[in-house]
């Protein structure tokens, strides 16, 4: 209803069960057949009981059991892993240490153990001092079948003069194909690349109408591709949200750090320095994300945020430091609240926080001589930037 649209016209034999002032027929119900229409959206966070309205449909309406269990998850993703491969075949898992890829790599390790393969790729893209917080986890959790490559020179070239968003998205994703194909050449049987791609990321990435204008941003690991690779997919959680992936991991016993971060776009830094990506620019951006980062931990507002991230804007601005003027970039800063990410409001802080949060990154942080707060809610914008 907030896209301005409506239903004119009630159906025979339907009833309206509840009304708004823009929508006079927001719920209608048949009078017979157990047939019901809704004209908003029950599943999104900003539906109140939404939940209610589902539940009340499955279990009072459908008598739907609840056998949809984490536990019974698990059996089934591993069962069809398991049916998926041959005997002698491998899985290479792409392997970024966020929550997705993390939660996948133990999966598969419980499903096939020995016929796994994890490979992390640093981009020169990542977060200040992930790749060896990484390195760390997984060298002592998986041992002889983690591998790290080192690819910062190739995407960064590969990157150079760039600007448009799509452009970068695609360049990453085969990119990272390329990079796991040469990886696996002088390696034998490993057939599947097995990535957590989730739900969101299809429906952002591909119109299910057909419309090109559904397609709101090609995800590296989806719309980002390329037409022809050597590799099979496996996607085990490509019908689910980030908090059942969770739930997930919660379950597997997945290391906290992991299963708490914050959602980490798989481009990495690419999309949060809108037009041309240099070292210098990720470097400025790497310390502000950090400073911001770190600073919501200190305050133990953290967890409060779905996810939270500094932006490097491509303008610069005049500022004064001491008695000498500055000529630097503008740093944003992104907050949101949410449950699955398909919806997300901005975070509200308290007290002094944001002020505190800024100035620190404008006093410690050579290249940036002001910062911004983005205050917009998904929709109409997304989380990211690009």
């Amino acid at each position: 209803m907030s896209h301005s649209d409506s239903v004119q016209s009630k159906p025979k034999n339907f009833n309206v069960v509840a009304s708004s002032s823009n929508s006079k027929f927001a719920i209608l119900e048949h009078n017979s057949k157990n047939i019901y229409s809704t004209q908003f959206h029950p599943e999104v966070f900003h539906t109140m009981n939404g939940k209610v309205i589902f539940s009340n449909f499955l279990f009072k309406i459908c008598k739907v059991k609840k056998d949809w269990t984490d536990k019974y998850k698990i059996s089934r993703m591993i069962r069809s892993i398991k049916l998926s491969i041959k005997k002698n075949e491998k899985i290479l898992c792409a392997l970024s240490g966020g929550v997705d890829s993390s939660v996948l790599a133990h999966l598969l390790f419980k499903a096939v153990k020995k016929k796994l393969i994890c490979v992390y790729v640093d981009t020169g893209l990542m977060r200040l001092g992930e790749t060896e917080e990484i390195n760390k986890i997984f060298s002592k959790k998986f041992k002889k079948i983690f591998y790290k490559i080192d690819a910062k020179r190739i995407f960064l070239n590969k990157l150079k003069n760039v600007y448009d968003p799509e452009k970068k998205r695609k360049i990453i994703g085969n990119t990272f194909i390329k990079i796991f194909e040469n990886f696996t050449k002088n390696k034998s049987n490993i057939k599947y690349l097995a990535q957590g791609t989730l739900y969101p990321d299809l429906i952002e990435s591909k119109s299910f109408s057909g419309s090109p204008t559904s397609i709101i941003k090609s995800h590296h690991n989806v719309g980002g591709l390329p037409n022809k690779m050597k590799f099979k997919l496996i996607e085990p959680f490509n019908e689910m949200f980030k908090d059942e992936v969770r739930n997930i991991g919660n379950s597997l016993k997945v290391n906290k750090f992991l299963i708490n971060r914050h959602p980490f776009p798989g481009p990495g830094l690419a999309i949060r320095i809108p037009g041309k990506i240099t070292l210098a620019k990720i470097k400025i951006l790497q310390q502000a994300d950090k400073i911001f980062v770190d600073e919501l931990k200190k305050r133990k507002i953290y967890d409060d945020i779905w996810q939270a991230f500094a932006v490097l804007i491509p303008v610069k601005t005049v500022g004064v430091m001491g008695d000498s003027r500055t000529y630097d970039y503008i740093c944003a800063l992104r907050a949101v609240t949410s449950q699955d990410g398909m919806t997300a409001d901005y975070y509200q802080f308290q007290n002094n926080d944001i002020k505190e949060i800024s100035n620190k990154i404008v006093n410690e942080v050579n290249g940036i001589n002001r910062v911004v707060y983005d205050i917009t809610s998904k929709p109409p914008g997304t989380i990211e930037w690009e």
